[in-house]
């Protein structure tokens, strides 16, 4: 039983320095691969880049996740098992960060990958500012405080040039 104990804790532990490893490489290469960096060459190369960032990502959350869900499952059959007599373990707090922090891998590499494909197909728009309507400055507003019969001024953009 101590050889087995030892080899999954073992798995557990290559497991998630592959994780952390791997979740350290996606953060080079999201890096790189994003639009506002000068390094990675071209937008489709980047796009390409910042996808490839996204599976690593992926990849470490799936590493992360294995390792808990492992551990989970070996405490808990432990844990239920009658003829089991060392000391029991219970679930703790560090399974559940864990498990939350593999989702997260997972769901960011997911919307990083969702994203590039998304900016790739369809260009971008731009948006035409078309000015305010009224123009009302918070002085006026303090020296207007007294209710008179003026309408307020309205300016269009040729009064501030």
């Amino acid at each position: 039983s101590l050889f087995l104990t030892a080899g999954y804790i073992q798995a557990c532990r290559g497991l998630m320095i592959a994780a952390v490893c791997l979740g350290f490489f996606g953060a080079i290469f999201g890096l790189v691969g994003m639009k506002c960096t000068k390094v990675g060459g071209s937008d489709q190369t980047k796009a390409k880049i910042a996808c490839l960032a996204g599976l690593i990502f992926i990849l470490s959350g799936l590493c992360s996740m294995t390792s808990c869900s492992l551990y989970a499952n070996r405490i808990t059959s432990e844990f239920f098992d009658p003829s089991f007599v060392a000391q029991k373990y219970e679930l703790g707090a560090a399974l559940f960060i864990g498990w939350a922090g593999a989702s997260l891998c997972i769901i960011g590499g997911s919307i990083f990958c969702f994203s590039i494909a998304e900016n790739s197909n369809s260009p971008r728009r731009g948006y035409a500012y078309n000015g305010a309507t009224s123009v009302m400055s918070s002085r006026t507003k303090v020296h207007n405080s007294v209710p008179d019969k003026t309408p307020p001024k309205h300016f269009d953009k040729n009064a501030y040039v």
